[in-house]
């Protein structure tokens, strides 16, 4: 039995069967839409590596199953640079080497943009480091990955996917 769901990618919308109701999110996305920038790390919801923006709310997307969100709008670190031109968020990253092996450093993104969008990255170094607690690097990029959130919020607009006026 095949179920069809309706997602909205990175703005492009899309209409997907599915022919198992246990597919999720992050799978569909990297096996059956050919959007590899999410990564499946743990697959246990644990080390925010498969974040992404889902309606626009940061979800572990390896704990979501696609058919719960038919008609949803789905952002993934594919849809966050426009014409070329790096996000606010990627550029800081790029800027404060936020990054080694880089790994992590999609749901890093996605859940700073989050984070941002929420109004919750506040001021703070310590701030910002709860609020990305969920997401893991191996490499101990912590420093760089709290000043590139700093920085970047102080360039963003509320939605966080726009210059700030």
């Amino acid at each position: 039995m095949s179920l069809s769901i309706t997602l909205t990618v990175n703005g492009v919308p899309r209409r997907i069967e599915l022919d198992d109701p246990r597919v999720t999110l992050l799978d569909l996305l990297r096996e059956r839409l050919d959007l590899p920038g999410t990564k499946k790390g743990c697959d246990r919801g644990q080390c925010g590596a498969c974040t992404v923006m889902l309606d626009g709310r940061r979800v572990n997307s390896c704990l979501a199953l696609a058919v719960s969100y038919d008609g949803a709008e789905l952002l993934t670190i594919e849809g966050l640079a426009q014409d070329g031109t790096l996000h606010p968020l990627q550029a800081a990253f790029v800027e404060h080497d936020a990054f080694q092996c880089g790994f992590c450093t999609p749901g890093q993104i996605m859940s700073a943009l989050g984070l941002i969008t929420e109004g919750q990255a506040g001021d703070e170094p310590e701030r910002v480091r709860e609020g990305m607690s969920g997401n893991l690097c191996r490499c101990g990029a912590y420093k760089g990955i709290t000043e590139a959130v700093l920085e970047a919020q102080r360039g963003m607009g509320r939605s966080g996917l726009e210059e700030a006026p």
